[in-house]
Order: structure tokens, then C-alpha cells, then sequence
């Protein structure tokens, strides 16, 4: 039986073995909690609350700022300390809500959830928008309008993204095994939206336990199938997983809805559930602590606002002092130089490596071997593109294709001349991007 996946990709090393036979521990915040603003796609929240209020867990304390924007609650009790700007994991300063935590943890009173069945297509919509849920895969993007296509008649497939192909991470992996009636349930939720839609639960086959429940939990459930994917990075890529699953393919230029897709990660859906069926809206998610340098590498249900330098203390601390931390994952996360930045929506993991590997390279001349096109899941070719990259040469990217690719890093991880392809090409994608945004 051919195995369900993709043209190009990597096998990185995994390390998952390091946290994903421990299960999740919820851990309590000690010190502030920090609430950027801007956790999401679109404009930033807007707060409702103002310096020396006392607030509630779960009390809305900043507001949608437009119609693309997520509101954002408190994740404890306590009192508003400041409305300020605080940093954040890239760097950037931004106004942020900041609330000395109580200890109390005294919450307000939600709204009184139902049996999933009795909910209207509208009240699904609008409580998923009401409790500040957004994409929690890392794009934030907000999750009441991908539920809400121009054409919900022509969604076929709803497909719960459980690949989980970035090295390191293991939180929706802990998530499926420890919690599966709750990304079941939240599935169902996102069906009743689309009648015509069959519910897939991707899963790589590197975790057959969460493959064997899934499939016993829902083996009766004719709108519901479990899907085996071959091992492969970046099998959890939007294109890759669409075509993997369903045989669509899409571009830089399309939605997933146009191709009858709607997509969502495992923390997003279970996030759906739990609005759903208790009230309550998004104030915690799961965060991977690990690499070599941690003392006790596990996942943590997080409140979100919770500080960095927390969840590695309730991690062991550091075994050696790291050379590299990284914000999510070794392919697609982000170097960070400061531990004092909060725990967000989009939050999916901490790596904190004794080697900085990829600062130690050495770039060369290319050497025209092509193993950098054999990879790429995006079938353009890497190194002319880094070539237009260099030069500022926008006529050539385009030309090229470079729009199509995903910043996945392959390329860069088989290049053996070291040459930072990725990186390059990420920048004047960026370029393009903010020139189509004006």
C-alpha cells in the first residue's frame, strides 16, 4: 500500500524520544504574567482593563481590535500592575497587559456549555470567536473566519493536522494520547459547520499508539477517518499535509478552502472543545520544554502569560548552559537571546541545545549538486533563488517561483556547502509580501 505523503522532504534526527513518553504536567504560574497585545494575525486586542483593576481567571481583559483580531483573558487572578511595552520571544517590544498573580486563581463564571449536538452553526461560530481561539500551530491566525469561508458548502474534508513533523516536539503527541475524546469532540464541533465535510485526523506513523486509539475511538463514526502519513518532514506543512491526505494540491496564491480544505492543529481543536462543552475561552496550551540542555525535558499545559524563565525552573533547569535556545522547533523556530519574554497563544515549544551547530557553519560556493531541489517539497530550486535573493533581483525570484516556497529549511539542512538558503530566501519573500500588503 503506497503511504501517504509528498515529493521531497528530510529525515532529521527527531529527538522526541527526550519528552514524549512523559505526560503532560499542568504547572501553576509564581511570578507576573505578561499579555502581549498582539498574539494573533491582524490588529492588536485592545485593553478593556486599566492600572490597579483586580481581575478574575478567565475575565476578558483586552478586546478584538478589528475584525481580524482575537480577544485575550486572563490565564489567573489578580491585579493589573501595568499597561505597558514588554518584550517578546522576536524581540520586539510590544503593549502588553501585565497582572501581579494573586495566588488565588478565583475565576469568573462561564458561560454554561451544552451537548455539541445543540448547538447552531452561528452560536459554534460565535463562541469560538468570544473565547480569543486562534491558529495555536504557530499562525495565529484567527479561527472563527477560517471556520467561515465564502462557500461552506464546498468544504469537503476538515483535517486535524496531528503530523507533528518538527524535530523536538511532542506536545500534540501528549495531546492525542492523554486527551482524545476532547480533539474527537472538537472536531465534531468544526463538521457540524460543513455538511458535506469528512473529518480527517492526520497522524505520522511514527506515533502508532495515537494511530490505534484515534482509529478505535472513532471506528463507528462514519464522518471520521484516521489517516497513517509516512514519517517525513515537513509532512505537517499546510500543502504537504493537503495533498498527503486528500491528493489537492495548493499554492502560495490559494486558501486550503479553495481547495475544499479546512485545517487546524491538534491545541486549536481541543481549544474548540473546550469552549464548546465547558465555556471556557483559550488560557492555556501545551509547550514542549526540551533539548539536550534541559535537566528533565516534558510538556506543561502553560498558562498563557506564564514567563519563560518558569517553565524552565519546572523543567530541571539547565544540565549545561545552552549555546542555542530556540522558540518552537530546530526547522522553523527562531533563535531567541532573552528568557524574560511570556508564553503566548502560539507558544508550541522551548529548545534549548548545548550546540549552536548552524552558527559554527562555514558557507562555500555552490557546488551545483541539485540535492537542495531533490528536497524541496515546494519543487522550485533553491539556489537560483538565493541567487535573485542576493542580487535584489524581484523579477527573477517571481519569475522563479520563490512565492512558492515554504520556508521549511530542507534546503538548507542538505546543503553540503553550508549555504544559508533558507534564510535568504525567507528575507525577500518578506520583501514581496510587505509590497503586496501596500
Amino acid at each position: 500500500m503506497a503511504k501517504l505523503t509528498f515529493t521531497g522532504g528530510i529525515h532529521p534526527y527527531d529527538g522526541k524520544d527526550l519528552s514524549k513518553d512523559k505526560a503532560i504536567r499542568e504547572i501553576l504560574p509564581k511570578g507576573d504574567l505578561v499579555y502581549p497585545l498582539s498574539q494573533h494575525i491582524g490588529a492588536p486586542a485592545v485593553p478593556v482593563v486599566k492600572k490597579g483593576d483586580h481581575v478574575l481567571t478567565g475575565q476578558l481583559i483586552a478586546e478584538a481590535g478589528g475584525f481580524v483580531s482575537a480577544p485575550i483573558y486572563a490565564s489567573v487572578s489578580g491585579t493589573v500592575k501595568a499597561i505597558e511595552p514588554r518584550r517578546v520571544v522576536t524581540g520586539d517590544n510590544v503593549m502588553s497587559i501585565v497582572i501581579e498573580n494573586d495566588g488565588k486563581y478565583e475565576a469568573v463564571e462561564y458561560p454554561a456549555g451544552k451537548p455539541l449536538i445543540k448547538y447552531s452553526k452561528e452560536e459554534i461560530i460565535e463562541r469560538v470567536k468570544t473565547a480569543g481561539i486562534v491558529g495555536m500551530g504557530g499562525a495565529g491566525f484567527p479561527t472563527f473566519i477560517k471556520l467561515s469561508p465564502k462557500e461552506p458548502e464546498k468544504i469537503e474534508y476538515v483535517i486535524v493536522n496531528g503530523a507533528e513533523c518538527e524535530p523536538y516536539l511532542t506536545s500534540d503527541y501528549r495531546r492525542m494520547l492523554e486527551e482524545p475524546k476532547k480533539v474527537i469532540g472538537g472536531l465534531k464541533a468544526i463538521l457540524r459547520l460543513f455538511d458535506k465535510a469528512v473529518g480527517i485526523i492526520a497522524i505520522e506513523e511514527n506515533k502508532h499508539d495515537c494511530i490505534e486509539l484515534m482509529r478505535r475511538l472513532t471506528k463507528n463514526d462514519k464522518r471520521v477517518v484516521v489517516k497513517a502519513l509516512k514519517t517525513k518532514y515537513p509532512q505537517g506543512a499546510e500543502r504537504q499535509l493537503i495533498y498527503a491526505t486528500t491528493g489537492r494540491q495548493i499554492n502560495s496564491s490559494m486558501l486550503p478552502a479553495d481547495a475544499g480544505c479546512i485545517v487546524d492543529n491538534v491545541d486549536t481543536v481541543v481549544a474548540i472543545y473546550t469552549a464548546l462543552a465547558e465555556g471556557k475561552p483559550l488560557m492555556e496550551r501545551i509547550v514542549t520544554v526540551t533539548g539536550d540542555a534541559i535537566r528533565k525535558p516534558r510538556n506543561f499545559k502553560v498558562r498563557i502569560g506564564t514567563n519563560y524563565h518558569e517553565l524552565i525552573e519546572e523543567a530541571g533547569g539547565f544540565r549545561v548552559q545552552p549555546e542555542k535556545i530556540i522558540s518552537g522547533g530546530p526547522m522553523m523556530g527562531f533563535g531567541i537571546f532573552d528568557l524574560d519574554v511570556p508564553t503566548t497563544k502560539i507558544a508550541s515549544a522551548l529548545l534549548c541545545l548545548s550546540k549552536d551547530e548552524v552558527s559554527a557553519m562555514e558557507p562555500t560556493a555552490c557546488i551545483k549538486c541539485g540535492r537542495c531541489v531533490e528536497v524541496c517539497p515546494g519543487r522550485v530550486v533553491p539556489s537560483k533563488l538565493m541567487v535573485c535573493a542576493i542580487n535584489d533581483d524581484e523579477e527573477g525570484f517571481l519569475k522563479n517561483n520563490g512565492m512558492e516556497c515554504c520556508e521549511c529549511g530542507c534546503c538548507s539542512y542538505v546543503c553540503p556547502a553550508k549555504r544559508p538558503l533558507t534564510q535568504t530566501i525567507k528575507s525577500m519573500r518578506k520583501m514581496q509580501l510587505a509590497k503586496k500588503k501596500k
